[in-house]
């Protein structure tokens, strides 16, 4: 499994990199160069296929409680990155999620391209929300998905974190679309996809619950993104 997937990354890598460069002139949050561990096999596998939904930019105070009552109902659970900016005032959100058993993890404090800015301003960002999360949830978060899929290997060796890319990207903050949504996610994904969304709309909440319906009835089991990285 493990050779397949780093075949498979090498090919889809190269591919990609024109698209992601097209869509990162937009302002797009795309994975950079696809470069993600990740288990992933051919879009359309049915049972036994595992995948992971993930949400930046929360705790939303509206929709992210709407989005934990539908996973909640559903026996599902996801990964959360969260903004250090965001967080002020929705410390019961956060806590919910812990207690719910989904995944926690840094999405820097203010969203910033960490290409932009020096590495020292980058692990600031990165320490003061990991500081906030810790003061909730009682232990320090392992994982942290960069804004734009910008990441260093000195980033890695300063923070000892592990960055989570991802593989679908229906750009759900851009279409606003329920249905469009859903669309690209049920088309695009496979056994080990690690799909981005954002807890900070209505359409993203109602497309997430109904991605979880209509690929939970073929056969997926929806699980956090830890569980689908690999060494």
């Amino acid at each position: 499994m493990k050779g397949a997937a780093i075949l498979w990354a090498a090919a889809f890598g190269a591919v990609s990199w024109f698209g992601y460069q097209l869509w990162k002139m937009e302002g797009a949050e795309t994975a950079a160069g696809m470069e993600m561990t990740v288990r992933r096999e051919t879009a359309g596998a049915a049972e036994g296929s595992c995948i992971a939904l993930t949400f930046d930019d929360g705790p939303h105070p509206v929709y992210t409680p709407m989005l934990l009552d539908g996973l909640k109902e559903r026996g599902v659970k996801a990964s959360f990155f969260l903004l250090g900016d965001s967080i002020d005032g929705n410390e019961e959100l956060v806590k919910r999620m812990a207690e719910e058993g989904h995944l926690i993890g840094n999405h820097t404090f203010s969203h910033v391209r960490i290409s932009k800015i020096s590495t020292e301003e980058a692990v600031r960002e990165i320490e003061e929300t990991n500081e906030k999360l810790r003061n909730i949830v009682g232990e320090m978060p392992e994982y942290v998905r960069p804004p734009y899929g910008e990441w260093t290997e000195e980033l890695g060796e300063r923070l000892s974190m592990e960055p989570v890319f991802w593989d679908v990207d229906p750009l759900d903050w851009k279409v606003l679309d329920s249905a469009a949504v859903v669309n690209h996610v049920v088309k695009n994904c496979g056994d080990g996809s690690i799909v981005l969304l954002h807890d900070s709309y209505e359409t993203t909440v109602r497309a997430a619950l109904e991605i979880i319906d209509t690929l939970g009835q073929r056969g997926y089991t929806f699980v956090t993104a830890d569980e689908l990285l690999v060494d």
